[in-house]
C-alpha cells in the first residue's frame, strides 16, 4: 500500500523550517472549532478607571468607512484573481501531496514551486470553478524552487494573474496570499511584508556536499501553511509580487505538519519572471556561479577578530578552487583567529558593480537578479587596509 508523504524541505537554523507543502489528509469534523467563544465579563468599576484612548491632534484616524473601503478592496481583489489560482494534487512513489500554483500566461502554463511536483507520476490541476485537468511539468528549477506546468484546459478555464514588481516592493506593504492549505482550496489570507533580499537554503547541492543560495526572497507574516506552496503573494492591485514557498516555524500539527508562526517566505516575482520564459522553453534554467563561501553574519566579534575596520560586507571564508573567484584572484581567508574555525587575512566584498553590498543577501540577490552565467561582474574588495577591484567572468552553478 503507498503511503501518503508529506512535500517538506527542513531548514534548521536554531528552530525548523519547512516547505509549505501538504499531504493528503484530512481534519475530523470533531475537531474544527465552531468559532465560538467563552464570554468575557467586565467590571464597571475596571471600565470607568480606564479613560478612553485619544488620538493626538491631527493624527490620522480610521473610520468605519475607511474599514468598508479596505473590506470592498480585499473581497472585489479576491473575485478578480482566485480565478487565476489552482489547486494541485500530485501522485509520487511515496504517496501523494497536495500544493497551490497560479496561471501565468494564455496558453495556461502554471507556476508552482518545484518542491510540490519532485518525483510526480501523476499531477491533476484544479481551477476555481471546480474544472479539473491533468498537467504536465515541463521545466523544473532546483535552485529557485520553482516550476512549471503545462494544463490542457479550455480558454474559459485560463485566467492568467499579473505580475508586479517585486523590486518596488517596502517593508510594512500590504499583502495576500491565495491558495489551498491543508486542502483548503481558495483559502485566502493578509499580511504585511516583513522583509526582503532573504536568502534560503537552495535545493541544488554543490559538489562537497553544500547547498547553494536561493536569493531575493520576501519575508511575510500573511499565514502560509501546507498546501499553500506555489500560490501567489499578492499586493493591492492584484498583482503577484512572489510565490508562497516556505515557513520556519516550531509549530507542528499532531500529524507532523508545520503551522504558520509569522515567518513566511515566497520567491520574487522578478526572480520568476527570469527564470519562467527558459523553464516554458527549455525546460531548465542556469544560475551564475562566483564559487566563493561566506559568513552568514559579521558579528563585531567576528569583525574583531579578524581586524576588519568594518562590520559591513562579504567576508570570504573560502573559494573554490578553479571557480570564477579563485580566476580572478580573490582570496580566502588563510590565517588562524582566536575563534576556531575562522580565517583571517581573507577579502571582504564591499561592492558588486559599484552596488554597496551589507551581507551575503544583498550579493546573492544581485547576482540572481541581474547577472547571468557569462557575464562578468567588477567587486570591489578591502584587502588588508587597500581597497581594490577585481573583474570575474561569472560560470554557471556547477551539478553535483
Amino acid at each position: 500500500m503507498k503511503r501518503t508523504s508529506l512535500f517538506l524541505l527542513a531548514i534548521l537554523v536554531l528552530v525548523f523550517s519547512g516547505l509549505a507543502c501538504q499531504t493528503l489528509t484530512g481534519l475530523p469534523a470533531d475537531q474544527i472549532s465552531n468559532g465560538t467563544s467563552s464570554e468575557v465579563q467586565i467590571n464597571p468599576e475596571d471600565e470607568a478607571a480606564a479613560p478612553p484612548f485619544e488620538l493626538e491632534p491631527g493624527a490620522a484616524q480610521v473610520t468605519v468607512l475607511d474599514m468598508l473601503s479596505a473590506q470592498d478592496t480585499l473581497i472585489n481583489l479576491y473575485q478578480q484573481v482566485n480565478q487565476g489560482v489552482v489547486s494541485i494534487r500530485v501522485l509520487t512513489e511515496e504517496g501523494g501531496g497536495l500544493g497551490s500554483g497560479f496561471v501565468i500566461d494564455d496558453q495556461g502554463h502554471v507556476v508552482t514551486n518545484y518542491h510540490v511536483v519532485e518525483g510526480v507520476t501523476d499531477l491533476e490541476v484544479a481551477f476555481s470553478s471546480g474544472f479539473k485537468a491533468r498537467g504536465e511539468v515541463i521545466g523544473e528549477d532546483i535552485d529557485s524552487d520553482l516550476a512549471i506546468i503545462a494544463v490542457d484546459a479550455p480558454a474559459s478555464e485560463i485566467f492568467p494573474l499579473p505580475l508586479g514588481d517585486s523590486d518596488a516592493i517596502q517593508v510594512g506593504q500590504t499583502v495576500i496570499a491565495i491558495g489551498n492549505p491543508f486542502g483548503l482550496a481558495g483559502t485566502m489570507t493578509t499580511g504585511i511584508v516583513s522583509g526582503l533580499g532573504r536568502t534560503l537554503q537552495s535545493m541544488h547541492t554543490t559538489v562537497d556536499g553544500g547547498s547553494f543560495s536561493a536569493g531575493d526572497i520576501i519575508q511575510t507574516d500573511a499565514a502560509i501553511n501546507p498546501g499553500n506552496s506555489g500560490g501567489p503573494l499578492l499586493n493591492l492591485q492584484g498583482e503577484v509580487i512572489g510565490v508562497n514557498q516556505a515557513i520556519r516555524t516550531s509549530n507542528f500539527t499532531t500529524t507532523g505538519e508545520p503551522t504558520n508562526s509569522g515567518i513566511g517566505f515566497a520567491i520574487s516575482i522578478n526572480v520568476v519572471k527570469k527564470v519562467a520564459p527558459s523553464l516554458i522553453s527549455e525546460g531548465m534554467y542556469e544560475y551564475p556561479y562566483l564559487g566563493i563561501t561566506s559568513t552568514d553574519d559579521m558579528t563585531l566579534v567576528y569583525q574583531e577578530a579578524l581586524g576588519l575596520p568594518t562590520s559591513s560586507g562579504v567576508y570570504v571564508t573560502s573559494v573554490t578552487p578553479g571557480g570564477p573567484a579563485d580566476r580572478a584572484g580573490v582570496r580566502a581567508g588563510s590565517q588562524e583567529t582566536e575563534i576556531l574555525g575562522l580565517l583571517g587575512g581573507g577579502d571582504l566584498i564591499t561592492a558588486i558593480d559599484d552596488q554597496p553590498v551589507a551581507n551575503f543577501n544583498d550579493l546573492i540577490s544581485y547576482l540572481v537578479k541581474y547577472t547571468e552565467p557569462g557575464d562578468q561582474v567588477l567587486l570591489t574588495i578591502l584587502r588588508g587596509e587597500d581597497q581594490i577591484q577585481l573583474e570575474v567572468t561569472l560560470d554557471k552553478r556547477p551539478s553535483p
